[in-house]
């Protein structure tokens, strides 16, 4: 891609301090901040509660795309869930624009794959995604709706993937971003934010923070994990470990 589709997010008002997103840190980085994309491929990590999710959700809800997920022409509503957030943030545009795009919730694509059926148009997604596991119809959405110059924003899609499925979705993810693709990702998995020439912010106390993603705290906890499985075990559960 010779430029993104979006270049970065800014806050354009302060958020009030009685609302519970000015606690959150990804909030108080916006506020002085904001943030910058750099790379086809962005991804955000942090902690539960860091607020990752809730800047992607709102980042999403700004470029029009439905808040419970899909693409701008889906209107249903389960629950309005989603924070206020939106009503603040604005996205920092590039010189051109996606012809198409997505916005996959994980925590409502159930709702998502109902509305695609009541609509009709299931044969769009290669048959009706109710009709798979929760997983495969992750990988159905993004291997028969994502399209070539499309913006794609994915709260944590790995919230369904096996490891196996997870190589799927970057297999694909390559793809498209040779299609002139952008994607903007929050996520908790060390495999997927291994994906080649990305950007990698991770969501701390005291600021966002562009790092390799081997630098972050999901990478190295889980490989000191990994190294020696029952050793940490026991530390967690506050045990010996056996000879």
């Amino acid at each position: 891609m010779k430029d993104l589709y979006i270049r970065g997010m800014k806050l354009i008002e302060p958020v009030p301090r009685e609302s519970y997103l000015s606690g959150l840190p990804v909030v108080r980085h916006l506020s002085s901040h904001g943030i910058e994309f750099h790379k086809p491929v962005t991804f955000f990590v942090g902690e539960n509660g860091s607020g990752k999710s809730t800047l992607i959700e709102a980042l999403a809800v700004s470029q029009r795309f439905n808040p419970e997920g899909g693409s701008k022409h889906f209107n249903f509503s389960t629950r309005e869930s989603h924070s206020e957030l939106c009503d603040y943030i604005c996205a920092v545009k590039g010189a051109i624009y996606p012809r198409t795009g997505f916005f996959l919730r994980a925590e409502s694509f159930y709702n998502v794959a109902t509305n695609i059926d009541d609509l009709g148009i299931s044969g769009r997604y290669g048959g009706s995604l109710h009709c798979r596991s929760h997983g495969e119809s992750f990988l159905a959405l993004v291997e028969e709706r994502f399209y070539p110059n499309g913006l794609y924003i994915l709260d944590e899609p790995e919230a369904a993937l096996s490891p196996r499925g997870i190589i799927r979705l970057m297999q694909n993810m390559d793809r498209l971003v040779g299609e002139n693709c952008q994607f903007i990702i929050s996520t908790h998995s060390p495999m997927l934010m291994a994906f080649p020439d990305a950007e990698v912010y991770q969501i701390r106390e005291d600021g966002i923070v562009s790092m390799p993603f081997y630098q972050t705290d999901h990478y190295r906890t889980t490989v000191r994990f990994l190294q020696n499985p029952e050793t940490a075990v026991a530390e967690i559960l506050g045990r010996e470990a056996e000879e």
